[in-house]
């Protein structure tokens, strides 16, 4: 595991450290897991990015339309 150094407003701190308490979780684990969270849906974003163009040829512009494909 690695160590990263990171700035945050004390306000951003104060609200961090809040959460940490209320959720019995230690900070670093709260950080960690709202990265992994982020990264996820950025990787989501890129792929849905992606293939967007190829479902809106096939006909499927909302979510109900690829429910309804999928059904």
């Amino acid at each position: 595991m690695t160590t990263l150094t990171i700035r945050l407003s004390d306000e951003l701190r104060t609200e961090l450290d809040e959460v940490s308490r209320e959720e019995h979780k230690a900070v670093s684990d709260i950080v960690r897991e709202s990265l992994r969270r982020y990264i996820a849906v950025e990787r989501f974003r890129s792929v849905r990015k992606k293939i967007l163009p190829f479902a809106e040829a096939q006909g499927l512009l909302t979510d109900e339309d690829i429910f309804k494909a999928l059904s």
